[in-house]
């Protein structure tokens, strides 16, 4: 059983997909930080930076967006991307692109020009969201290119009789000839009225984009992205889902209204969740995300997985752990490859739920049959073909590495719900309080010695000064006796623990080490 779960509060709406009972996808959307990817905006050109042929775009949400010239000028690929399918277009691309384009962006901007651009990637961390100019405006069944005349069918519709009955249609469409159209899987069983209204339903959307562009004296919201709630709706029928399960009466009321339109489609069941018990907590999804944003990860086989962060990537690392491992080779070579494909199957599910982007390295156990290798790597490309998310999955190294890209479309899971701890400037780690003792112990020497402070007083956190009051303190008032000195001892609960401070106590002043 298929089903989807809605958990909506004041300030949240989390989305979980269940699979069987089993937690298969995840979304937090959080009013205060709404996704913007699809939105499109008259922005305002603020800078451009001509070494790496670039411009930071005011579009009134924050930070400012970025912009490539890549983005500017028309690329058949980024529709590819955008769409996560490749499209297949009736017609030779390269004779339509010959034509001469900018090699410079200042010829394309110019500081406070007015453009129409797109949200293509959500603003992440101090990073502004990406943007292009290719404008496109996506239906369910059908997307229009306003500025692009390629006209096509996805290629992930795979019946030639679909196929040719697709482009047919969109052929006859009666529209601007500089404008494109493309069928999205989801038009293979449209009818051909449904594709006729919704096209008509598009180009009343665009003229109006362009209206309010041309009204509009600033940077604003032209053209806001469906919302959540009715991604769910549409991705129900699309996917056949068999119940969507709502904790909120007014968005249960929504749901309903908003199924109406498809309810010929696909018989789902749209129902109230009433329990006391949180929904979430009744079909064991917060659970799931506790474990979701643990660095630890136990398997089913007794082995374990590592998630690890660094600034260039992600790391996860495949571990025995517990697992029973017996002493014939050939048993031992199997049992690693049982843990491995678990591993892969777990991986797959866990970069869904975490929303892990970016580069991403997979350690696996060593094997050392290319065939056992070959088996855990076709697991893994198997079990991410079910991500939304664009992937690229390169081979298995000899070391048991594989390299691989997910696309990252929206914060992760960690960082959506963590910030960064303060206390250790998010890192996880404090220094030992014999590290600390270390550094005072050099502070104090370079104030008397190299300053002739000779009236000290030492203010420590209670825990450093516990720890100091073994031994340290003993040393350092025999040292500051020994270079006529006078050291005092104090404490201040308000310091950080790996913070100390020197004070004169003649006139009182902090000293700085």
């Amino acid at each position: 059983m298929h089903e989807i779960l809605l958990n909506v509060e004041s300030k949240e709406t989390r989305y979980a997909y269940l699979k069987h009972g089993g937690l298969h996808d995840l979304i937090f959307d959080r009013k205060k930080t709404r996704q913007i990817t699809g939105n499109i905006y008259r922005g305002r050109v603020t800078n451009i930076l001509h070494n790496i042929q670039s411009a930071f775009i005011d579009i009134h949400e924050g930070e400012n967006g970025f912009i490539h010239i890549s983005d500017i000028l028309e690329n058949t690929k980024k529709f590819e991307e955008m769409f996560d399918m490749d499209f297949d277009l009736d017609y030779d691309i390269t004779k339509m692109e010959s034509t001469p384009k900018a090699k410079d962006i200042s010829q394309l901007l110019k500081i406070d020009q007015p453009v129409l651009v797109q949200v293509v990637k959500e603003a992440i961390g101090t990073k502004g969201a990406r943007l292009t100019s290719n404008i496109s405006i996506a239906g369910r069944y059908l997307v229009m290119l306003p500025n692009n005349p390629h006209r096509g069918v996805s290629r992930k519709i795979e019946d030639k009789g679909m196929r040719d009955r697709l482009k047919k249609i969109i052929r006859s469409f009666e529209m601007p000839q500089d404008m494109g159209l493309i069928c999205r899987t989801a038009s293979g069983t449209a009818t051909t009225e449904q594709l006729i209204d919704e096209a008509h339903e598009l180009l009343n959307t665009w003229q109006m984009i362009v209206e309010k562009f041309h009204k509009a004296s600033r940077p604003t919201l032209l053209f806001e992205e469906s919302d959540l709630i009715k991604r769910v709706v549409t991705l129900c029928v699309d996917k056949k889902i068999d119940r969507l399960l709502i904790d909120d009466h007014a968005t249960y009321l929504r749901c309903k209204h908003l199924y109406q339109k498809y309810m010929s489609e696909h018989p789902l069941k749209i129902e109230f969740y009433r329990d006391k018990v949180p929904m979430f907590e009744r079909f064991n999804v917060e659970r799931e995300i506790d474990r979701a944003v643990k660095r630890k990860i136990w398997l089913g086989s007794g082995g374990y997985l590592f998630f690890d962060r660094t600034e260039a990537m992600h790391t996860i690392d495949v571990n025995s752990g517990r697992s029973s491992v017996n002493a014939t080779g050939s048993d031992v070579e199997e049992t690693l490859v049982r843990i491995n494909l678990e591993a892969a199957e777990e991986i797959a599910r866990q970069l869904r739920i975490r929303n892990i982007g970016g580069l991403i390295i997979c350690d696996f156990i060593d094997m050392r049959s290319r065939k056992n290798q070959r088996r855990v790597l076709e697991r893994l490309k198997e079990c991410m073909k079910e991500d939304s998310a664009k992937c690229t999955i390169l081979g298995m190294s000899e070391f048991g590495l594989v390299e691989m890209t997910r696309q990252r479309s929206r914060e992760s899971l960690s960082q959506t719900i963590y910030t960064g701890c303060p206390y250790c400037s998010a890192s996880g780690l404090v220094k030992t309080h014999e590290s600390v003792a270390v550094e005072i112990e050099r502070s104090l020497k370079k104030l008397i010695l190299c300053h002739n402070q000779f009236a000290l007083k030492l203010i420590v956190h209670p825990e450093l000064n516990k720890f100091l009051d073994q031994s340290d303190k003993d040393f350092y008032t025999k040292f500051a006796a020994k270079s006529n000195a006078h050291l005092e001892f104090a404490v201040n609960d308000n310091l950080h623990l790996n913070e100390f401070l020197f004070y004169s106590t003649t006139n009182g002043q902090k000293i700085e080490t």
